[in-house]
């Protein structure tokens, strides 16, 4: 087993990473949080058909008592009235403020439990069980809590960490192959970030990662939450050196708002944005071509991305929505090297059209 440990101003929480954890969750959870009488588990059917019994297992063992909370998948339904759904069935199952929260789910249940956590009588504990790649390496880490409204992503949220992330990686055995793909696209922008010899070894080892390989899934995701792990431990709060982890996001969420979420995974949207921050960056003359297509080769081999309507216009507008952008002047993570990225706060709208432009012309020759 990996623990990883997250080091911040206010508070410190393990990221276990094991295979076979979920069969003794249980006695990670105790541990963590010691002994617990009331947990309740968001989750949705799809997951809990799955992986409930094993989740369950461990507690019945202990004759602890979980009581499941189900929300339906998808990204659209992260927004407020469901988050007000699940605080109005824990009154009616009469959760205090002793009470523990499980997300147990990907990247949409996570944030929205951690929102839940952070307003529940003004605060209470949760874990984060993640169930996809992506929420296993990037949205169960950090703390960033929060739902969509229909402007922009992640507009209205808190930071409320939790308590311990447990991830198991037997869990992916049943996820599609194409959800997979699109998580690894955050390892692949992990690497580019803060590790040119992780980057490396994704090149070598993708294929063998993408076929299921669980030696090559485990160091991916051991290594992609020790990059992340380091920059949330450096800045908490999103205050600096944390905005790096919006490589590829700016562009990325304002393609996800433009087709409402429902024609790209979260990945494959910021595998986009990614492609759009690395023509800003080569026309800066702040990356190299060479450099810049390794970047996109070894995104596309994650593809193919699907196609999407929508203009350039469009795009540049949603990306005035995004919480990233600044009064005076845009936002925008650039990729320098591989291995180092940095943020500026000085893109024009001229130089950022030009960039998703150059993303909608690569679409229609890579896209499907």
């Amino acid at each position: 087993m990996s623990t990883i440990l997250v080091k911040t101003a206010t508070v410190n929480y393990p990221v276990l990473v094991q295979p076979g954890l979920l069969e003794k969750l249980a006695s990670h959870v105790r541990q963590a949080c010691g002994e617990q009488r009331s947990i309740f588990v968001v989750t949705s059917t799809e997951i809990w058909s799955r992986w409930g019994q094993s989740f369950q297992s461990s507690f019945t063992a202990r004759k602890i008592d979980i009581l499941p909370l189900f929300v339906p998948a998808g990204e659209r339904y992260k927004q407020l009235k469901t988050v007000e759904h699940l605080a109005e069935k824990l009154v009616v199952a009469g959760a205090k403020r002793d009470a523990l929260l499980v997300a147990f789910g990907g990247g949409v249940i996570g944030d929205m439990t951690g929102f839940l956590a952070a307003i529940y009588m003004r605060g209470i504990r949760y874990v984060q069980v993640p169930t996809t790649y992506l929420s296993q390496i990037d949205s169960s880490i950090g703390g960033k809590t929060g739902v969509n409204l229909r402007v922009g992503k992640n507009l209205v949220g808190s930071f409320h960490p939790p308590v311990a992330v447990f991830t198991d990686p037997t869990v992916l055995t049943t996820l599609p192959p194409k959800e997979l793909r699109s998580g690894a696209i955050e390892s692949v922008k992990a690497a580019v970030l803060g590790d040119a010899r992780f980057f490396a070894w994704l090149e070598q080892n993708m294929t063998g990662l993408l076929a299921g390989d669980q030696q090559a899934i485990a160091r991916a995701i051991e290594t992609s939450v020790r990059i992340k792990a380091e920059i949330v431990t450096a800045d908490e709060r999103e205050s600096g050196q944390r905005m790096l982890l919006n490589l590829g996001h700016t562009v990325g969420h304002a393609i996800e708002a433009a087709t409402r979420y429902r024609t790209l995974l979260h990945g494959e949207a910021i595998a986009w944005g990614m492609i759009a921050a690395l023509n800003l960056s080569v026309s800066r003359s702040a990356l190299t071509p060479a450099e810049a297509k390794r970047i996109e080769d070894l995104t596309f081999h994650l593809g193919p991305f699907p196609r999407f309507r929508t203009t350039a216009k469009i795009l540049l507008d949603r990306t005035a929505g995004d919480k990233k952008h600044l009064q005076s002047a845009q936002r925008f993570v650039l990729p320098v090297a591989i291995g180092k990225a940095i943020v500026v706060e000085d893109v024009s709208q001229h130089e950022l059209l030009a960039a998703i432009q150059s993303m909608l012309r690569t679409m229609k020759e890579r896209g499907v």
